[in-house]
């Protein structure tokens, strides 16, 4: 039988609240100050100092500023660091707007995808329910990424440059959203009058073409052709005449997507190590490439992450960046903050505890650039943030080694990094991987 809070309880609880030591000076710093900064410890600031054995050159950060495109920005960033060394153009960027542009043109499709899909459920089924909550939204995953990449290719950033919408995109996403909730009650209907596949299909196709136009006035028509100007840290003046986004980017990155494999770590009882999996109803590009996640062992994970990196490659990662950090200081530590001291209580958790009661999940995607190795063993890392110059240390922040080992979700990686077996497995499990629920952790978008 259930029980309510009685006047006794209460008194008890005030009894223990005035017998904890200090409670009083306590008290007062948390009301004045806050949790965080009452909590704050000074220790991480001294040990988490921007010296790593491995320390990649990358240049100025970006800035996503008020939209939600760190996983593009990350993914952007790996590739145009390779262009900056290549080709020496100091601070060089990609179109993040190009590729906003062609994802969210892609997500109202794999949207109406699934509201036909799921058309005979009920309303209020939980897969139903979990697509009208955010039918699409700015975050995304790698693979979603160069879904993109392999069906329109890249530009540089002068060629699509920011717009307000790419910028500060709330005003757009309410506007599309609630185009994308009206037409599935029409794709529901039709599919429940009995029409036919040709007929929805048209439907659809006329909801596209508003969608385009929302778009286009939002952050611009996407260019079909361009030319590639530049002058490099020489001084020296190049061009590049008609070329198309897919020709730039085999030119300029010559990167086969399908080398790169997205390796997540979730610890929890559901994903055995060593096994590829994938999420229900997780991506953008209808017939383009999946979400394909392997899961490894913590420490298997860091030594590829590392490998890369010794490679002269950064690395693309996800994970939980807002526990335990301080965005001004770029600081991400779990010794950050001493919670448990300042309220006497048990805050521990382990990081599939985290992941099986809603406590953790990935939030955010940046880079690797660099790792401190003392006696064969990291013990802080290197991270390029996308939250411009001002946050952290010039946009760069540092994460310590049990930080990433708690709240770092996904790396991406060359697969001639991993163990051969591990790359027999992936090749064995790509188009039968197991497939995860579409509210699971691991389908969080960064």
């Amino acid at each position: 039988m259930s029980k309510a809070i009685s006047a006794e309880n209460i008194s008890q609880y005030q009894s223990a609240l005035e017998n904890t030591p200090a409670s009083d000076v306590l008290q007062r710093g948390v009301m004045n100050n806050g949790i965080l900064k009452s909590a704050e410890s000074t220790l991480p600031q001294t040990t988490m100092e921007q010296t790593f054995s491995i320390d990649l050159e990358t240049g100025a950060v970006a800035n996503q500023k008020q939209s939600g495109r760190c996983w593009m920005f990350a993914a952007l960033n790996t590739m145009r660091h390779q262009i900056q060394a290549q080709f020496k153009i100091k601070d060089f960027e990609l179109s993040q707007n190009y590729t906003f542009f062609w994802d969210k043109f892609e997500k109202s499709n794999y949207f109406y995808e699934n509201v036909i899909k799921t058309a005979t459920e009920d309303i209020d089924s939980r897969k139903v329910a979990w697509l009208m909550a955010n039918p699409q939204g700015d975050g995304g995953q790698w693979d979603m990424l160069t879904a993109l990449i392999d069906k329109y290719g890249i530009v540089p950033k002068y060629v699509m440059p920011e717009t307000f919408s790419s910028s500060a995109s709330n005003q757009m996403n309410a506007v599309l959203n609630q185009k994308l909730r009206k037409d599935a009650v029409t794709l529901r209907g039709l599919v429940a009058a009995g029409k036919s596949a040709d007929e929805i299909e048209e439907a659809k196709s006329k909801m596209l073409s508003d969608d385009y136009r929302i778009l286009a006035y939002s952050l611009g028509t996407p260019p079909t052709k361009f030319d590639f100007e530049y002058r490099d840290d020489d001084k020296e003046y190049h061009i590049d005449r008609d070329l198309t986004p897919k020709t730039f980017f085999e030119k300029y990155i010559g990167w086969n997507t399908d080398d790169y494999q997205s390796v997540i770590n979730a610890p929890t009882a559901d994903k055995p190590y060593n096994h590829l999996y994938t999420v229900e109803m997780l991506g953008n590009v209808i017939g383009g490439r999946e979400v394909r996640h392997l899961n490894l062992a913590i420490d298997d994970f860091k030594q590829i992450a590392i490998k890369q990196l010794e490679a002269g490659e950064t690395v693309w990662f996800g994970s939980d960046v807002g526990k335990e950090s301080d965005g001004k200081l770029g600081i991400l530590d779990t010794a950050l903050y001493d919670k448990n001291a300042l309220f006497a209580s048990d805050f521990d958790m382990t990081k599939a505890e985290r992941l099986d009661y809603g406590q953790s999940l990935m939030t955010h995607a940046m880079v690797i650039t660099g790792v401190d190795i003392v006696d064969g063993k990291p013990t802080k890392w290197k991270i390029e943030n996308s939250w411009g110059d001002k946050a952290g240390q010039k946009g760069y922040f540092v994460a310590s080694d049990d930080w990433f080992d708690n709240y770092v979700y996904q790396v991406v990686v060359n697969k001639k990094y991993l163990p051969a077996a591990i790359q027999d497995t992936i090749k064995a499990e790509y188009d039968q991987p197991t497939v995860l629920k579409p509210w699971d952790p691991m389908g969080a978008l960064a």
